[in-house]
C-alpha cells in the first residue's frame, strides 16, 4: 500500500459531506474566481468601465509611467488577455491558452513593472502579479476540468 493510501485509510474525513459533495466544486472555484476578477481589469483597461482609463488613457500611462512602448499596444494586448481571457477562465472555454496568455501578462508585469519595487504590493510589488501567474499557470497545467465548455464540448483544452 503506498504512503498517501495509508494516509487516506487511516484517517477519516470528519467532514464526509464536503470531501464527497463539495470536493469537485473545489477547482471550478479557482477557475471562475481568477477569471472573475480578472474581468474588471480588462473592463478598465479597454472601455474606462470601474474608474478605468480607457484604452487611449491606460496606453498613455503604459508608455509614460511604465516605459512600455508602444504604450497603446501592449494596454490592448493586457486589457485583452486580462476580459477576454478572464471570461475564458469563467467558462472553461479554450481554458490552456486563457490561462496560458494570462500567465504570460503577469510573468511580464512582475518583471517590466513591480520587480523593482520589491515583493510586497502594499509598495507596487510584484506579490499579486506572482501569485495570479502561478494560478493562471497551475489553471494551464489542469485545463478546464469537468465542469467547463471545453469538456462539454469535448475540446482539448
Amino acid at each position: 500500500m503506498t504512503r498517501q493510501a495509508l494516509s487516506e485509510a487511516s484517517t477519516p474525513s470528519a467532514l464526509p459531506f464536503f470531501d464527497e459533495k463539495l470536493a469537485p466544486l473545489a477547482y471550478p472555484l479557482v477557475r471562475i474566481t481568477a477569471g472573475l476578477l480578472l474581468i474588471p481589469h480588462g473592463a478598465q483597461k479597454l472601455f474606462g468601465w470601474f474608474g478605468g482609463h480607457g484604452l487611449a488613457g491606460t496606453g498613455q500611462f503604459f508608455a509614460t509611467q511604465l516605459g512600455l512602448q508602444p504604450g497603446l499596444l501592449f494596454a490592448g494586448l493586457a486589457g485583452f488577455v486580462e476580459f477576454f481571457g478572464g471570461l475564458a477562465l469563467v467558462l472553461g472555454l479554450l481554458t490552456r491558452p486563457a490561462a496560458l496568455g494570462v500567465a504570460i501578462l503577469m510573468a511580464v508585469a512582475v518583471f517590466a513593472v513591480h520587480l523593482p519595487n520589491g515583493f510586497f504590493a502594499s509598495n507596487g510589488g510584484y506579490e499579486f502579479p506572482l501569485m495570479w501567474g502561478l494560478i493562471a499557470l497551475a489553471i494551464f497545467m489542469r485545463g478546464g476540468g469537468r465542469y467547463s465548455l471545453d469538456a462539454k464540448l469535448r475540446l482539448p483544452f
